[in-house]
C-alpha cells in the first residue's frame, strides 16, 4: 500500500476548512448584500451540502493533481488548477442544491459568485503564498528532479535530451536513453548513454528509478509505438510522447508543452474512476438540457425532413461502442430510403483504415451523393445531423466526448492496438472532430484518441465541446 506524505493529510484537512469558511462567509456576504437579517444557523439541508462539497473538492483537488509537490512549488500551474477546481465545484454545488431543493442556494447566482471569490481569496493566500513555507518548515519534502529516460536515440531524442539538459525548467535529470538499434553503452550526449533496450524497460526503470518515460522517436510506426506503450505499462510508469501530429493539435487544445515541444501523456491516470464518474454526470445533465433548449430547432429540422423526402425522421444503424459492444446509433435522416448496401463506401473505407489515406482523399465521408436529400446537405455540412446522439448519450451508448464510434464492418478492419481506442465511451465529438476528421489518417485519428483515452478530464472535454461549436457553425465538421 502506498503511503502518502504526511503534508497532503494536512493540507487536504485544510482545505476542507477553507472551503467550509468560504460558503459560510457566502452565507455571510448574501444576506448583509439584500439587507436581510444575519441567520447564524443553518438548514439540515445545507449543513449536508455544505459537508458534501467540502469532501468533493478534496477528490477535485486530488483530480487536478494539487497535492503534488511540483504542483504546489508552481505558481501558474498551481493557481489554474485552482481555478479549474472551482469550475467543478460550482457545477457540484448547483446540482446538490437542485438534488436537496435548497433554495437559498438556486435562487442565489450571488451565493455562487460569493463563494467563488471569497474561496479564490482564500486558497490564493494559503496556497500561492503560505503552502510552500509551510512545506519547508514542518515537512521534510524536497523537490528532487525527476529521472528521465528517452526512448529513442535519434534526432528527436538526441533533440528532447538537449531541450532537458540546456533548458531545464521541469526539474528533470536525464539519466539515459534505450534504443533498440544502437549498441548499449553508446554515449549519445553529455556523457548520456544508451541503456538498453525497450525488452529491458522494466529492469532499467526499476534499477536506474526512473519516474517518467518520453518516447521519442522519428516517424514512429504505430504497431511499433503500442508495444513500446505495453512495456511501459508494464513498468507502471509515468509516460509521455513526443509527436509532430500533436504540435498541430496543441494549436487546438491545451496540451503540456516543454520548450515549445508538445508532451503527450500517455499512462493510465489515476483518478480514472472519478473522471469517469464526473464525466457520465455532466454527459447526462447538459445532454438533457440541451435537448430542452434546442426542442425548437430539433423538430423544425424534424418536420424539414419529413416535408422534403419519404421516410422516417431518425436514421437508426449499429454502431460499435465501448469494448467493442455494438449498439443502435441516431442520427436525422439525411439520405433518400435506398437498400443500397454501398460497396464502393466499404472499398473506400478499407483503404482509408489500411492505406494510410485521409477522408478527404478517398471521398469516405459522403456514401452517395445522388441519394442526399437537400436538407440533407446542410445539416451533414453543419454536423446538425448528429444532434440525436444525445439521446444515445442519455441511454449511456455514448458521450458528449470520446472516440468516434465505427460500423461494424469497418472495426473487423481494425488492427487489435486500434481497438483500444474503444476503451472509452464513444463521443459525439473528440480530438478528431475539432481537428478536422476529414484532414487526417485513420492511424493518425486513432492516436488523437489513445492520447484522449489517456488524457481524459471534465477540463478536457470542456475545451472539445467549445471548439466543437464553431466547427460546426461554419461548417467545418462534415461533408
Amino acid at each position: 500500500m502506498i503511503k502518502l506524505p504526511k503534508y497532503k493529510y494536512i493540507f487536504a484537512l485544510l482545505d476542507l476548512i477553507l472551503v467550509n469558511i468560504s460558503l459560510y462567509l457566502s452565507v455571510y456576504f448574501v444576506e448583509l448584500y439584500q439587507n436581510k437579517i444575519i441567520v447564524t444557523r443553518l438548514s439540515i439541508e445545507e449543513i449536508v451540502i455544505f459537508s458534501l462539497v467540502s469532501l468533493t473538492f478534496t477528490f477535485i483537488f486530488q483530480s487536478n493533481n494539487l497535492y503534488k509537490i511540483h504542483l504546489i512549488y508552481g505558481k501558474t500551474s498551481q493557481l489554474t488548477a485552482i481555478i479549474r477546481s472551482f469550475f467543478y465545484g460550482d457545477i457540484i454545488l448547483i446540482l446538490l442544491s437542485f438534488f436537496f431543493k435548497v433554495r437559498f442556494i438556486i435562487d442565489s447566482r450571488l451565493f455562487i459568485l460569493f463563494f467563488t471569490l471569497v474561496g479564490l481569496m482564500l486558497f490564493l493566500i494559503f496556497r500561492i503564498m503560505l503552502a510552500r513555507k509551510i512545506i519547508r518548515k514542518y515537512f521534510k519534502v524536497t523537490t528532487n528532479r525527476k529521472n528521465i529516460l528517452i526512448i529513442g536515440g535519434g534526432r528527436a531524442g538526441i533533440l528532447m535530451a538537449t531541450k532537458i539538459l540546456f533548458e531545464d525548467d521541469l526539474n528533470y535529470n536525464l539519466i539515459g536513453f534505450i534504443d533498440d538499434n544502437i549498441k548499449t553503452g553508446t554515449e549519445l550526449i553529455a556523457q548520456k548513454s544508451i541503456l538498453g533496450s525497450v525488452k529491458e524497460l522494466v529492469n532499467i526503470v526499476e534499477v536506474n528509478k526512473i519516474d517518467e518515460v518520453i518516447i521519442a522517436i522519428d516517424n514512429i510506426e504505430y504497431n511499433r509505438l503500442i508495444q513500446i506503450l505495453e512495456e511501459c505499462n508494464k513498468s507502471n510508469v509515468n509516460t509521455k510522447i513526443i509527436s509532430e501530429l500533436f504540435q498541430v493539435v496543441s494549436k487546438k487544445i491545451d496540451i503540456e508543452k516543454y520548450a515549445e515541444t508538445p508532451l503527450v501523456e500517455v499512462s493510465p491516470r489515476i483518478n480514472a474512476a472519478f473522471n469517469s464518474t464526473l464525466k457520465r454526470i455532466v454527459d447526462i445533465i447538459l445532454s438533457i438540457i440541451g435537448i430542452i433548449l434546442l426542442s425548437p430547432f430539433l423538430t423544425l429540422v424534424a418536420v424539414l425532413i419529413k416535408l422534403t423526402s419519404k421516410g422516417p425522421i431518425f436514421y437508426t444503424h449499429t454502431r460499435i461502442g465501448l469494448n467493442g459492444k455494438p449498439f443502435e446509433f441516431y442520427k436525422f435522416r439525411s439520405m433518400t430510403i435506398s437498400n443500397d448496401d454501398d460497396s464502393d463506401r466499404k472499398k473506400a473505407m478499407a483503404a482509408f483504415i489500411k492505406e494510410g489515406k485521409t477522408q478527404s482523399e478517398n471521398g469516405t465521408k459522403i456514401i452517395n451523393e445522388a441519394r442526399v436529400t437537400q436538407i440533407g446537405k446542410f445539416i451533414r455540412k453543419t454536423s446538425i445531423d448528429e444532434l440525436p446522439q444525445l439521446l444515445n448519450v442519455i441511454k449511456g451508448d455514448m458521450s458528449l466526448v470520446g472516440p468516434r464510434p465505427c460500423l461494424p464492418y469497418e472495426y473487423e478492419l481494425y488492427d487489435e492496438w486500434q481497438k483500444k481506442r474503444f476503451s472509452v465511451l464513444p463521443g459525439c465529438t473528440g480530438v478528431w472532430q475539432v481537428f478536422g476528421r476529414t484532414q487526417v489518417s485513420f492511424k493518425d485519428s486513432v492516436v488523437l484518441d489513445l492520447y484522449y483515452v489517456s488524457n481524459m478530464t471534465p477540463w478536457l472535454d470542456l475545451q472539445l465541446i467549445i471548439k466543437t461549436i464553431p466547427v460546426m457553425l461554419l461548417a467545418k465538421g462534415g461533408k
